[in-house]
């Protein structure tokens, strides 16, 4: 790759790696409708613009309706609330590590769904492997009061292993930012009473809305444009191998700022199921991820840009 793909394909990796952290300042100084609201209010303001540019926005909703509030529902407007309500309970990085069994899940979904694609010995083998992380990460918590919580997290990345699903048979024709756009849009109008209602009586701390305005301006609207120009620089292969990065970020993040323990149950769950993640994504070809995470990536992998987050916190 390219020094410029480099640099690109690292910003990524931070960009869709901090908002677990982020959400888990934001929510100590407002309720989650609250970070969801703000979160999907800035980011499509941002994006507004470049997705109104040459037309043709409205006629595409229209044209889309259906499965763009399908995919809204199942990429942000359930699973940022459910992630942002778990991380109440949660650590930031026992968040990031959970969300990051994505890829297995839906290679388990994607079979569900009908997917006639013969799967290897080497991709069963990851996805043992990936849910085996995942119960070695979450039984302990489920045994100390956060069982909800897990759920919440696990629902999360059930609705991130789905949304591509939606997005590869109804809405791959579909330009990145005019989908993206109108779902943030209607999240935002979905959270808005909400938001508004549950608002704290005071002004929050300069860390939640330095935080808050992460969520929206670079973990949102700057990692959507980022990633577009990711892929046109190195192509939508390379481009999602990314998430396979943003674990480690999650998990960083959370233990140099929040002081978030680092324990050997962390590392060898992160092990498991990132070597489960690699395997059971990867294809008879090149070895490499054929299913998304954060939801929103695989969406704009397929979109043409030739794609999501998602890709779902968030």
């Amino acid at each position: 790759m390219t020094a410029r793909g480099w640099f690109l394909f690292s910003l990524m990796g931070v960009l869709w790696g901090i908002p677990y952290l982020m959400i888990k300042v934001a929510v100590d100084g407002v309720s989650p409708s609250g970070v969801v609201f703000v979160r999907c209010l800035l980011g499509a303001a941002l994006l507004l613009p470049f997705a109104l540019r040459g037309g043709g926005f409205l006629a595409t909703v229209r044209a889309h309706w259906l499965p763009m509030l399908a995919f809204a529902c199942i990429e942000i407007i359930g699973p940022w609330w459910t992630l942002t309500d778990a991380e109440r309970h949660l650590s930031s990085s026992l968040a990031g590590l959970l969300i990051a069994a994505v890829p297995v899940l839906g290679i388990a979904l994607a079979r569900l769904f009908g997917d006639t694609e013969r799967l290897s010995a080497r991709r069963w083998l990851g996805l043992l492997l990936g849910f085996g992380g995942v119960a070695l990460l979450a039984a302990p918590e489920l045994s100390g009061g956060s069982a909800w919580a897990i759920t919440e997290v696990l629902l999360t990345a059930l609705g991130y292993a789905t949304a591509p699903l939606i997005m590869t048979r109804w809405l791959k024709d579909v330009p990145t930012l005019r989908l993206i756009v109108p779902c943030l849009l209607l999240a935002a109008a979905v959270y808005a009473p909400a938001g508004i209602a549950g608002r704290p009586a005071e002004v929050p701390s300069a860390a939640v809305l330095t935080s808050l305005a992460g969520l929206g301006v670079f973990c949102t609207a700057l990692a959507f444009v980022v990633f577009l120009e990711l892929i046109k620089e190195v192509g939508p292969t390379r481009a999602v191998v990314f998430t396979y990065v943003n674990p480690a970020v999650a998990v960083a993040a959370g233990v140099a700022f929040l002081s978030e323990p680092l324990t050997a149950a962390i590392v060898r769950s992160f092990g498991l199921i990132l070597t489960g993640s690699v395997l059971a994504t990867s294809s008879q070809q090149e070895g490499l991820a054929d299913q998304d995470v954060p939801a929103v990536p695989r969406s704009r992998e397929r979109d043409g840009l030739r794609s999501l987050r998602d890709s779902r916190d968030a």
